[in-house]
């Protein structure tokens, strides 16, 4: 009998992160304070993290351990199962094997609770009381609702309106856990009330939504702020993903040929990806690639710059490839991906050539995410759809190269209270939209302003 699933046991899983800072090859550039203008320092991030999270943030140590009272939590779904995709490989007829770790077994559906219930342990531990926060399709705000739960904090999310409208499954998720769901832009916070007041219809981005989870916040002794993504201590996080599949591929004799995830702002690409990466730094042979929309191509497109990470410019200056922080996203993006900026660590790795970023049509993603549920039984996240895409193009170029290749990528969620995005695109009203290059031209000019990374 095949073998379909590898599992490890309980007592097998990592019990540190691993900290991509310690085996870059090349510097990063620092965040810049959004006021001076010089590198930030922690003090300049109190106010809006923790310090135990701020020092995760900033740290360059290679192993990071992870605490039992987050161990304990992990065990609900971790160590998640390694899969072979054997009837995915039957219809591409490819000389591929193709390795998914799933994510989507984790209560929330995603990934995204490998770093929520880190951040509401230091958030709870440093004696913070609430946290606010944004989401864009809503794994977000849905992990770090069951998580604030699990810790006895309370959850205030402002999801993007156009989510809010699409996904209302998500809103109900994160009100099952007791969390507070806001649409934004919303009348709640100043910021929200200046974009509504210049367009009441405005779909929100995740800019908007961070300026106003930011805001919500501030000036609260017990209140502090959390980041789905992008930053490093939320990639660090992330990184028992890759953890465990180097543990489950060591265990059938397999090293992948490529490595792949989706990306939007990095959290699932860098869990899965990041322990490869320093392989490939240390002399792998590996391809390492992120795969994110046509209508939101921040590595792809995007020029590399510092910008901010909100709407209002409360954040410090990132260095990362950025559609610009006024980016707003079509409507007619159906699933996740769509924040303007990439991680800085991804950013940077891309801009070392170290990983590759792709860039695929929203119809061309459904239809290998249809495509997928009817071979391999689950139904993906839409975001985990372009990961599934890459994997399908490597199939392809495998085959015309006459070339065996093992592809291992992080199937990063489960589509079910996302049904409504199959619906549409099953009905025929789905569209592909590519980001025209006058956006790109208005990123140049957002960017242009600020310093050269």
């Amino acid at each position: 009998m095949k073998q379909v699933k590898v599992f490890l046991n309980e007592d097998e899983i990592p019990r540190q992160w691993y900290n991509i800072l310690a085996d870059m090859p090349t510097p990063m550039s620092p965040p810049l304070h959004p006021g001076t203008g010089k590198p930030l320092n922690p003090d300049d991030m109190a106010a809006i993290f923790p310090m135990n999270l701020i020092e995760q943030e900033m740290s360059s140590e290679r192993w990071i351990d992870i605490p039992e009272e987050v161990l304990e939590k992990y065990l609900i779904w971790r160590p998640s199962p390694l899969y072979r995709a054997y009837n995915f490989e039957k219809l591409l007829d490819a000389p591929v094997k193709i390795y998914y770790k799933n994510e989507g077994v984790s209560p929330a559906g995603s990934h995204k609770p490998n770093t929520a219930i880190a951040q509401a342990y230091y958030n709870k531990a440093f004696g913070i009381k609430k946290i606010s926060t944004e989401t864009g399709a809503g794994q977000w705000g849905s992990a770090l609702s069951m998580a604030c739960n699990m810790f006895g904090l309370e959850c205030r999310v402002f999801m993007v309106r156009v989510s809010y409208d699409q996904k209302p499954y998500r809103r109900m998720m994160m009100q099952t856990w007791g969390a507070d769901c806001f649409p934004s832009p919303s009348n709640l916070t100043e910021t929200g009330r200046k974009i509504l007041a210049e367009n009441p219809d405005s779909p929100g981005s995740l800019g908007i939504a961070i300026s106003e989870a930011i805001e919500d916040m501030m000036g609260q002794e017990d209140a502090r702020y959390s980041l789905g993504s992008v930053l490093n201590h939320v990639l660090l996080h992330q990184t028992i993903v890759g953890q465990e599949a180097q543990k489950q591929m060591e265990k059938i004799g397999e090293y992948p040929d490529v490595v792949i995830g989706c990306a939007g702002g990095g959290s699932n690409f860098a869990g899965l990806c990041l322990p490869y990466v320093r392989d490939k730094i240390h002399g792998k042979n590996i391809s390492i690639i992120a795969s994110e929309p046509s209508s939101c191509p921040t590595i792809t497109r995007a020029p590399f710059a510092y910008d901010f990470g909100d709407l209002a410019m409360t954040t410090p200056l990132l260095p990362m490839h950025s559609l610009g922080h006024d980016f707003v996203p079509a409507p007619i993006h159906a699933g996740g991906l769509r924040y303007h900026g990439m991680a800085p660590i991804i950013s940077h790795l891309v801009k070392e050539n170290i990983i590759e970023g792709r860039a695929y049509h929203q119809l061309e993603t459904f239809d290998l995410g249809v495509k997928w549920a009817r071979t391999e039984g689950f139904i993906p996240a839409p975001e985990t759809h372009h990961a599934i895409a890459a994997v399908a193009d490597e199939a392809r170029r495998a085959k015309e190269e006459g070339k065996e290749k093992v592809i291992l990528f992080n199937w990063s969620g489960h589509g079910l209270v996302d049904l409504a995005s199959y619906d549409a695109y099953l009905s025929g009203k789905l569209r592909d939209y590519e980001l025209p290059e006058s956006e790109i031209e208005r990123a140049e000019k957002t960017v242009g302003q600020y310093p050269k990374p």
